[in-house]
Order: C-alpha cells, then sequence, then structure tokens
C-alpha cells in the first residue's frame, strides 16, 4: 500500500517561498502510470488542487496558481517537493501530498491515498 508524508516549516513568513517535501514509500514515483499531487484546504474553505506531476516528469498546475508553483522531483529519494513563491497569508493551509493511479486530474476524489496533511501559516 502506497503511504504519503509530508515535511516542511510549519510557519513562513509574507513574501517568502513555501517548501514542502512528500515522502514515499510502498510504491515507486516513476512507475506508470501515476501521478503526484498537492492538494491544500485553506480554513473554513474547501480542498484545493495546486498540481501534480506524474511519473514521467511531466508537470500540470492550476491556472490561478501556475505562476507561484513549482513541483519537482527527487527519484533517488522517492520524494516529491512543492515550492510556492511570494506567500501571503492567503496561502495559510493545511497543505497535502496525494496519489492517483491515472493522469492527474484536478478533482480530490480521484485521488486515493493521501499523506496526512500538515499546517502551513504565513505569518510575519
Amino acid at each position: 500500500q502506497v503511504q504519503l508524508q509530508e515535511s516542511g516549516p510549519g510557519l513562513v513568513k509574507p513574501s517568502q517561498t513555501l517548501s514542502l517535501t512528500c515522502t514515499v514509500s510502498g510504491g515507486s514515483i516513476t512507475t506508470r502510470p501515476n501521478a503526484w499531487a498537492w492538494i491544500r484546504q485553506p480554513p473554513g474553505t474547501g480542498l484545493e488542487w495546486m498540481g501534480a506531476i506524474h511519473n514521467d516528469g511531466s508537470t500540470y498546475y492550476s491556472p490561478s496558481l501556475k505562476s507561484r508553483t513549482s513541483i519537482s522531483r527527487d527519484t533517488s529519494k522517492n520524494q516529491f517537493s512543492l515550492q510556492l513563491s511570494s506567500v501571503t497569508p492567503e496561502d495559510t493551509a493545511v497543505y497535502y501530498c496525494a496519489h492517483t493511479n491515472r493522469r492527474a486530474g484536478s478533482r480530490a476524489n480521484e485521488y486515493d491515498y493521501w499523506g496526512q496533511g500538515t499546517q502551513v501559516t504565513v505569518s510575519s
């Protein structure tokens, strides 16, 4: 069974870059067909899909976040990472990494395995 675990700072200052890593076990991030996504949930709102990286390394981003988002991977560590630049307090959320065994989609219910989530607060 695939397991995912998010890690990274819980507090980021405004205008800085938020960086999170997802460590995957129980499966390889390069096995096809797989996609690995970042999804967040701001307080009091629903889940927001941010983007994903496919098993071949190709990436796909939410249009609303594309200019500030970068997803990359380290195949030697079986990890993938999120960078979100120029953060504001509106980026405060619980951030999840998630898996699907098909091409990445933007709906949360397409993802079958999820990390526990990590709280990130943007504040000075």
